[in-house]
């Protein structure tokens, strides 16, 4: 397994599809880490769709979403699982974040958490508006997660010490 990328290193670039729901309407695209340049952004990797703890958080940080857009970031949320489960995901729970299908893992691996045969460790990065990383948490067991006044504590501490 690789390492996972360190704080003040630049956040491995990728290019997933997804989906989000834009009022009830599932919109499909490609989505670029690099097209992120000049704004934060909260990458979440979650082992599974309707999953017990991925429920939990994804709908936490849905309800939230307001908190990360004060600060000017964006959230999406990636796994392994492909774009209709994500879609099914969403609209069950009313999820409100990009889900991205990195289904066959190679995002995962470039950022240290793929596990083999088992999927990925649950793992937040808060990437800078240069593309760098600010902040990681990577989790050993994956039986919680961060929340959101944790990431959100960690992403103002990156806008009052972003001198634009």
């Amino acid at each position: 397994m690789s390492r996972t990328p360190a704080p003040g290193t630049p956040a491995p670039d990728f290019e997933l599809p997804g989906v989000v729901l834009d009022d009830g309407t599932a919109q499909r695209g490609t989505y670029r880490l690099s097209d992120q340049r000049g704004t934060p952004l909260v990458l979440v990797f979650y082992p599974g769709d309707n999953t017990p703890v991925c429920t939990k958080q994804l709908c936490a940080y849905t309800s939230e979403l307001d908190a990360f857009r004060d600060l000017g970031a964006t959230v999406w949320g990636i796994s392994p699982q492909g774009l209709d489960s994500h879609e099914a995901f969403a609209r069950t729970h009313g999820l409100a974040l990009p889900l991205l299908a990195d289904t066959d893992r190679a995002v995962s691996r470039s950022y240290g958490i793929a596990l083999p045969g088992l999927g990925l460790r649950r793992s937040v990065f808060i990437v800078d508006a240069d593309g760098n990383v600010h902040w990681k948490h990577v989790a050993l067991a994956g039986l919680s997660f961060q929340t959101t006044d944790t990431l959100t504590t960690h992403l103002a501490a990156l806008t009052t010490t972003d001198p634009r």
